[in-house]
């Protein structure tokens, strides 16, 4: 046994142990259910640490994500419905077929064509998956635990591929003014009514991004960055001048965002 499958092979033994009898309470009350919250913030965790460039951190994070891995895999096969070994044999299987250019004699010369048969490939996918005759959405299997932005960009790109889709970025911007505008009208109305629109703002800022080549989920995550930095780069900068940002004024605030921007832009 190489270095790899044995410590695969002691993983899952892990894994095993502590939903067995006499594991632990924690583990072996789980479920696919309860865990999927977890699975979810592990994946964002590894992204962290990408963004980080911190390899450390990141081969740590990525031990986490494959735990969850490990961890429905066992909850799977104490039902019956599959193991590790059915996962990864599923996802060999799957990868060999979406790469016949690779795996097989399929010849494909350019990354558009690789595109193209990457998409038929997977709209045969879905058909398949799609019971009796039913039409196969070009939406389907879209997953809803996506987060909101990034799912709202994935669903404009499969309505696009029908040619469902603004011509260009200008118009996707020309969309979001005019979905702006009808905020404004609504801004005083219902509140139900004004999320339904700034929704709408939302949706067309994410088509946006796609068309100008931005991933909408990382643009804003870098965003929210940005902004933790300055804010707490405010916080620190009132401190050392005996203040606190609670007792300052919004044209002192103002003042300190602009000092701290300007820093920051300079690469202090």
């Amino acid at each position: 046994m190489n270095d790899s499958a044995a410590a695969l092979a002691r993983l899952l033994e892990i894994m095993r142990r502590l939903r067995g009898e006499g594991g632990c309470p924690w583990d072996r009350e789980q479920t696919f259910a309860s865990i999927a919250p977890y699975t979810i913030e592990e994946a964002y965790e590894v992204a962290e640490a990408v963004a980080r460039g911190e390899p450390r951190a990141l081969e740590s994070e990525l031990g986490d994500l494959l735990f969850q891995v490990v961890f429905h895999s066992q909850i799977g096969a104490e039902r019956g419905w599959f193991d590790f070994t059915s996962v990864a044999n599923a996802i060999s299987d799957k990868l060999t077929e979406r790469h016949p250019h690779v795996f097989a004699d399929a010849r494909i010369d350019d990354p558009a064509a690789l595109n193209r048969a990457w998409e038929e490939h997977k709209a045969r996918e879905r058909a398949a998956a799609t019971p009796g005759d039913t039409p196969a959405s070009e939406l389907a299997d879209v997953p809803l635990a996506l987060p909101a932005l990034a799912r709202a960009a994935k669903l404009g790109k499969r309505a696009g591929r029908v040619g469902f889709d603004w011509p260009d970025a200008a118009g996707v911007r020309a969309k979001i003014e005019e979905e702006m505008r009808e905020v404004a009208e609504v801004a005083d109305g219902d509140p139900a009514h004004r999320t339904e629109e700034l929704g709408d703002v939302l949706f067309a800022a994410a088509n946006w991004s796609r068309h100008l080549g931005v991933d909408p989920e990382e643009a804003l995550r870098l965003a929210n960055q940005k902004f933790e930095r300055r804010f707490r780069a405010m916080e620190a900068l009132a401190a050392a001048r005996g203040q606190s940002l609670r007792d300052l004024d919004p044209k002192a605030w103002d003042a300190l965002w602009t000092e701290v921007k300007a820093a920051a832009k300079a690469g202090l």
